[in-house]
Order: C-alpha cells, then structure tokens, then sequence
C-alpha cells in the first residue's frame, strides 16, 4: 500500500517511519499503545537516536505523540481530524475516479483489493477486510497519477486506520463497505466514471457519519479514550 520508491532514494528514518507507518495501517499498532524504544529499536535493528528521530517525522504526520514523563504513544484521532481525513478523502478520491484513464493500471489494483476482501470476509478475517480496503482507496487514488498525492494519502490512511481502531469492531464497521467497493469498481470497468465517483462520494459520507457516531458515543460513555 505504501508507495514504492527505490531504497536507496530513502534514508534510514525515512525507510523505519515508512515501515512503523505500515504498520499502523496494517492494523498491528492501535491506538494509545505505548511505543518501547528499547523493544522498537531493538525490533527494527536501529538505533535509539535514529528511532527518536523517526517518532519526530510521526509525530508531525499525527501518528504519535509523546507525552512527558509517559513516552511516546500510537496518537488517538480527535473528531476535528477525523471530520478533515475525510474531506480530503472526497476531494482527492472522487476527482480522481472522475478523471480517470479506464484503462489505468490501479484497475487491476481495484480489482486485487475487491478480491481480497471477499475472500477475508469469507474467512471472517475482519481486519484482513480493513487491511483490504484501505488497498482498495489507496489503488483509486493511484489513478491520479501524482507520486505527491500517493505519498501523502498513505498517510491519511495511516491517520484513518487509527481511526477506525478506536471502534473495536471490525465487522461492523467493514462488512457494509465490500459490495460498496465492488459496485463502485464495476461501475468504473463500465466506463461510467462520474456515476462511480458519485457512489463513492456518498459510500465516504456514510463511512464518515458511522465513524464519527460511534467515536461520539465511546467518548460520551467513557470520558475518554485512555
């Protein structure tokens, strides 16, 4: 999912917060989870120094945040940023559905992502679903042909995963989306660009409005997220 860029076009911190970013998209940090440096560092085969530098590049990106005399931490979404991922999300990944070259290779990226989804609800692989979808928006916007924007929407997707594990409940909150995506990536093999943007305009207002209900909710019965 992470766009793929020569190794040697990267730094060492570029290369670990590219691979603690994945991570985090692939659902393996949630958030609040406390960072060890010594266990990451370890782990990851760098050094302490290299690892705070790369917590700085996250930090910036709203992945982590650091606390005094607490550490370092996976971040917790606010609402503020969950209401601005997916403005961005429509503004990006509906002009790019609608302005698509049909013949784009990311169809086949769609259509990988489509696939396995299916074949993880089939397993009742939950997460694997979510892992699954975020390919699936990763590949639309693949369509845009813009290096800058792949860079900066896995990113966002990164933001969005911490996002959607605040809401413990993988099926509830990926199930609806599959035949979403299947429909939307028909309608697009169709040749019907805008009515595809359109379907995925309203899929992201409803995602949207689900996340934030019962990110409210949670925050309204606990007080917090801690």
């Amino acid at each position: 999912m992470t766009p793929k860029l020569p190794a040697n076009a990267l730094t060492l911190n570029e290369r670990t917060a590219d691979l603690i970013r994945h991570k985090i998209v692939q659902g393996e940090f949630t958030p609040g989870q406390r960072l060890s440096e010594a266990t990451l560092s370890e782990s990851l085969a760098i050094s302490r120094n290299t690892l705070r530098e790369v917590f700085r590049i996250l930090t910036k990106e709203g992945l982590v945040q650091h606390t005094p005399n607490c550490g370092v931490s996976v971040a917790i979404p606010s609402i503020a940023s969950i209401i601005d991922i997916y403005r961005v999300r429509r503004l990006i990944e509906c002009q790019a559905l609608a302005q698509a070259y049909p013949r784009h290779p990311a169809k086949k990226h769609m259509r990988d992502a489509v696939d396995m989804a299916l074949k993880c609800r089939d397993a009742c692989d939950w997460q694997g679903v979510g892992t699954a979808n975020m390919e699936f928006h990763m590949a639309i916007v693949e369509l845009a042909d813009s290096e800058r924007l792949n860079v900066m929407f896995s990113h966002i997707l990164a933001e969005l995963r911490l996002a959607f594990g605040l809401l413990n409940d993988p099926e509830f909150l990926h199930a609806p989306y599959i035949e979403s995506n299947v429909k939307i990536l028909e309608l697009f093999e169709a040749g019907k660009l805008q009515e595809s943007a359109t379907t995925l305009n309203d899929y992201l207002v409803h995602s949207e409005r689900i996340v934030l209900a019962v990110y409210a909710r949670r925050l309204s019965d606990s007080g917090s997220f801690e």
